[in-house]
């Protein structure tokens, strides 16, 4: 697969504050590849200096296999051939939405106009071009903003938390919505978020950022059946705990929980359900385990086996997790 974006060593310091460490990262072309990470772990940051809004201390970005920012060069955001999502949209509040979505697009009345019709298409809002922003829902003033950052055709789309103004429904619903629009217009896409459902939903790999460094990349199952340690590990899903000190940590799901001890196996390590929560489709157990750990187990179907104050047994339940 053809890489879109390559962006080799790139580091960036705010005065003492060093915001990324040598950052290493390829886009494949026409895949979605997201940045997840914690709030000021410097994922915005990097985003921003692959648009060219911000200017790297060291290291090289390219888009398209064209350099646009390395030693002695500074390509302008507006000829880097990207497109960009804001938080919160941007749109200008004083221009049509049509007007929004053709601002980058050169002159020639008919190809423009043609061209704005088809965004409109593509993000689901024919027929709204007359509109004005204020009248607009925050869902559709975000594919508004989609459409502008198509409609020129980037090579990259870049989108910095562009859900995250938006209530859980209509983000679920966007979120699928942005997925169709961006494969269906078959550009490489760079989403920077903090939510691990949003970056597993939509991307084909995933790049950890942790303390101004990249973790791990992988699919999103790699990074949650393989984390590379146990913080990737916590960060992309719950977890459940270890059964033994030097035992693997283990996700809710890959435990078992029964009050016979006969049923989970010899590897079975007894202990007392501390918290019992029913939740819908699922139960979560807390188990204290005779060594003293805790552990979480989660039981499919949401019967809760077990009460607060019950003797209980855990064991790892034997499944294939390559």
């Amino acid at each position: 697969m053809a890489v879109a974006l390559a962006v080799r060593g790139v580091a960036k310091s705010f005065g003492p504050d060093e915001v990324l460490s040598g950052i290493d990262l390829d886009a494949e072309s026409a895949a979605i590849m997201t940045l997840l990470g914690p709030s000021g772990c410097g994922k915005t940051t990097l985003l921003r200096i692959v648009a060219g809004l911000e200017t790297a201390d060291r290291g090289s970005v390219e888009v398209g296999g064209v350099t646009v920012a390395g030693p002695g060069v500074h390509v302008p955001t507006e000829r880097r051939r990207v497109g960009m999502v804001f938080q919160n949209g941007a749109l200008f509040p004083h221009l049509s939405v049509a007007h929004n979505v053709g601002y980058g697009l050169p002159r020639g009345e008919r190809k423009q106009s043609r061209r704005i019709d088809e965004m409109l298409e593509l993000v689901g809002l024919a027929g709204l071009g007359d509109r004005m922003p204020d009248t607009l829902s925050g869902g559709q003033a975000q594919r508004v903003a989609l459409a502008r950052a198509l409609a020129p055709g980037p090579a990259v789309l870049l989108m910095d938390e562009p859900f995250s103004n938006l209530d859980a429904v209509l983000r679920s619903r966007l979120r699928r919505e942005v997925d169709e629009a961006v494969r269906a217009a078959g550009v490489t896409t760079v989403l920077v978020t903090h939510d691990r459902q949003e970056a597993f939903a939509l991307s084909d790999r995933v790049a950890v950022v942790r303390d101004g460094r990249i973790v791990q990349v992988g699919t999103p199952r790699d990074l949650y059946v393989h984390p590379v340690d146990d913080d990737v590990a916590a960060f992309v899903g719950e977890v459940g705990g270890r059964l033994t000190p030097d035992g693997p940590l283990l996700r809710p799901e890959d435990l078992a929980v029964s009050t016979v001890a006969d049923e989970c196996g010899e590897d079975r390590v007894g202990g007392t359900v501390t918290r019992a929560e029913f939740a819908g489709a699922d139960a979560f157990l807390e188990v204290r385990l005779d060594s003293g750990a805790s552990v979480t187990v989660r039981v499919a179907g949401g019967d809760v086996p077990a009460a607060t104050g019950d003797r209980v047994f855990v064991a790892r339940r034997q499944r294939q997790r390559d």
